[in-house]
């Protein structure tokens, strides 16, 4: 059986988001960039940790950084969150219709 790609990433962006840590991080990103080193003191964790984090993020999408000097900068990446969008969208389509058939089948059975 062949799994779709995009529930792969869907499936990595939920991963990444089950860590509260990463999540606080995305909510702060969503604000505009931000260095390591002002995300570790945010978060009161490492700059090691930050960056094991990020590398977490762009793996999935939802984050990029770049290193410019001695400072790294991160932002959101947005490709992450599409990709949760196709997948969430797809599931409510297909909710749907199952619920459109149920409820014919209902009314069916009601005459």
């Amino acid at each position: 059986m062949a799994i779709d790609a995009k529930l792969i990433s869907a499936e990595s962006v939920l991963s990444a988001l089950g860590d509260p840590t990463r999540r606080t991080m995305v909510a702060g990103l969503s604000q505009g960039p931000a260095t390591v080193s002002s995300l570790a003191g945010l978060l009161g964790i490492t700059r090691t940790a930050v960056g094991q984090h990020i590398a977490v993020l762009e793996a999935c999408g939802l984050a990029h950084s770049e290193k410019l000097g001695r400072v790294r900068t991160c932002r959101l990446n947005f490709g992450g969150l599409s990709v949760l969008q196709d997948w969430i969208d797809f599931q409510r389509a297909t909710w749907e219709r199952s619920l459109d058939q149920l409820g014919e089948v209902l009314l069916e059975d009601d005459e």
